[in-house]
């Protein structure tokens, strides 16, 4: 439906192979894999061409719409059904308002310290679901495995916790396989407190400003090592 009717419109010739399509999105999409595109295609959202021997080839438009589907789900934490909702409507000649345009920001005064606590979504219970694209139950099963905390209104990262749940569930793997990650979270929590502990017992604001941005630093590179961890183990699962 999509690709080959955008290639259509276009004259765009489909040639490009997997590979080169990782070349072209890796810089700004590192995670991006073969898997996660066939997965793309399962969902409806790319159908790209096939060779005569079975081999799938994307035009120019193709890359971008893999790019728009990423982007969403990175920068505003759509789930696939919403963004094939919009592309959709893209592809019957709409001009949609893009998700996440109207997104609330909380607003931020410029003498406040960094905070290493989002400020850029506040949403109700509902209001997460929705977004999501979760049910009540995903949400309580988060609730219970101790994923997410119970409150009035959610912000940023407890949207793109959901919104991950949402994924792996389609998967098989729910809120109860996922404790352990709660305890090594803690852990990694108590890593990043003890070495900036010098810099936020400091009285002054710039110090502790300092020892959060060091704090997100550290969190950063713990998460590439976790990353690595798993990548080195499916690659030796595999060979």
């Amino acid at each position: 439906m999509v690709a080959s009717h955008t290639a259509r419109k276009t004259g765009a010739v489909p040639k490009l192979s997997i590979g080169q399509v990782l070349q072209r999105l890796g810089s700004d999409f590192p995670e991006l894999a073969p898997s996660k595109l066939r997965f793309l295609e399962e969902q409806g959202l790319l159908h790209p061409a096939r060779t005569p021997s079975g081999y799938r080839k994307f035009s120019d438009a193709d890359v971008e719409r893999i790019r728009t589907i990423l982007e969403l789900q990175r920068d505003h934490y759509f789930p696939l059904k919403k963004i094939g909702e919009y592309l959709d409507a893209i592809d019957r000649g709409e001009r949609p308002e893009r998700p996440g345009a109207a997104a609330v920001v909380v607003s931020v005064a410029p003498s406040a310290a960094p905070s290493m606590l989002p400020n850029g979504v506040d949403l109700s219970r509902d209001e997460l679901i929705r977004r999501a694209g979760a049910t009540k139950e995903l949400l309580e099963q988060a609730h219970v495995a101790g994923l997410l905390p119970r409150a009035k209104r959610y912000v940023e990262d407890d949207l793109v916790l959901l919104t991950s749940l949402v994924e792996l569930e389609r998967r098989g793997i729910g809120p109860r396989h996922l404790r352990p990650f709660r305890t090594a979270a803690q852990h990694e929590l108590g890593l990043i407190e003890q070495a900036t502990a010098a810099g936020s017992r400091r009285g002054d604001a710039a110090a502790r400003a300092r020892a959060e941005a060091q704090g997100r630093e550290i969190a950063d590179q713990l998460e590439r090592v976790r990353r690595a961890l798993v990548r080195q183990g499916m690659r030796e699962r595999s060979s």
